[in-house]
């Protein structure tokens, strides 16, 4: 019996991925859920398991397709034993021609009625079997011409060097284009002092990490922030959905962590309810699990809200763009000493900037700027963020 393999879902808004590498060969056995191909998605890298055992019988995406969520990429042959002899390089490449002997009776009625020749199909299932793939593709490339090379249009000159684009940095060029367009993005500024806390911090420190082994960070004080700004001002925790808004009656949470991919934004789910405690737990998981390329398309999906720290690499001030189909992402940055003015005098405080970026079709101006002011509130006092006040 033959197992379809098809291109898993992503994640929301994730409408397609590219074969970034197949791990396995046509004719190799293959266990329950062992790796078989790595896709490439605008959010992430992952690996396709096999969803049965058996034998690698037929492979019909190649390396660089982009292919929509639920397209096939390969077959199974469910409870195969043994497997064939892996292909050689050059007939990974170019698949032998068929022989006769290897054209089943259901081929053979394909072939008949398309009316393909013996000689224009090639070969790829298990053992040199032609497979009915082969015959689809046979039938294409006839009534279609070959494609044309591509053309390089840039031409490098003395000091440069012209490098391909990778395929997770085109998906992604391509997402934020999209966000821009399909958005009327708009980003709000403020200042928030951070004395209160960094006095938390240095006050509770060592017994923070003596009782839960993970250090007290800036970030759980931001997520609680945010979460009551969130539950202040609904509309930023919401949707667009077609003519609907969508209420979200919950506080996923995506923090934006550094991969050497690029940036990923795994969620915390139900932020509301973790303590100080599990949120730096969650987050030092998801930052290690990012340098290892190790996160999943689950941690990844259905965040409602996003938190950036663009200050870990020195950004002074940004406008952070959002994360579709969420409406709000707040844009946190360096902390610096500054003069200030309190009581009337002026003094040098750790002040950060902060953005927030959202969507006027759903949220006004005020709204916005109520939100950040809210969250600024909370940081500088934290005390709010305990008493929900």
């Amino acid at each position: 019996m033959l197992v379809d393999v098809v291109v898993p879902g992503l994640g929301e808004s994730v409408k397609a991925a590219i074969v970034a590498k197949w791990l396995k060969n046509p004719g190799d056995a293959v266990a329950v859920d062992e790796p078989l191909v790595s896709l490439d998605s605008d959010k992430a890298t992952v690996d396709v398991p096999s969803p049965s055992a058996g034998r690698l019988a037929e492979v019909v995406a190649k390396a660089g397709d982009e292919l929509a969520i639920g397209a096939l990429l390969a077959r199974i042959e469910a409870g195969a034993a043994v497997a064939a002899p892996a292909p050689s390089p050059v007939a990974a490449v170019a698949p032998p021609i068929a022989t006769e002997a290897k054209f089943g009776p259901a081929v053979r009625a394909a072939m008949a009625e398309s009316g393909v020749a013996h000689s224009d199909v090639s070969a790829t299932g298990a053992g040199g079997r032609v497979t009915r793939g082969d015959v689809e593709r046979a039938v294409s490339s006839r009534a279609q011409p070959p494609p044309a090379p591509p053309v390089t249009t840039a031409v490098a000159s003395e000091g440069e060097e012209i490098v391909p684009m990778s395929n997770i940095r085109r998906r992604i060029a391509a997402r934020l284009v999209e966000a821009q367009q399909t958005a009327a993005i708009l980003t709000t500024f403020n200042e928030v002092d951070m004395s209160a806390i960094m006095a938390v911090r240095e006050r509770y420190q060592d017994r923070f990490v003596k009782k839960y082994g993970v250090k007290l960070g800036f970030m759980s004080f931001f997520v609680k922030a945010a979460i009551e700004a969130l539950k202040a001002y609904p509309a930023a925790n919401a949707e667009i959905r077609g003519n609907d808004i969508v209420y979200k009656k919950y506080y996923h949470v995506g923090v934006a962590v550094s991969g050497p991919r690029g940036l990923v934004v795994p969620v915390l789910r139900h932020a509301d309810r973790l303590s100080f405690a599990d949120t730096e737990k969650a987050i030092a998981t998801f930052g290690e699990k990012a340098r290892n390329n190790a996160i999943t398309v689950d941690e990844l999906s259905g965040g409602t809200f996003t938190l950036s720290n663009g200050g870990i690499f020195g950004s002074l001030m940004s406008t952070p763009i959002l994360n579709p189909p969420q409406v709000a992402i707040l844009g946190m940055h360096s902390i610096q000493k500054r003069p200030v003015v309190k009581d009337d005098q002026i003094v040098a405080r750790p002040m950060m900037y902060l953005a927030v970026s959202y969507d006027h079709r759903l949220l006004d101006g005020r709204e916005a700027v109520g939100f950040l002011v809210r969250i600024k509130e909370c940081v500088e006092d934290p005390e709010r963020v305990l008493l929900e006040v």
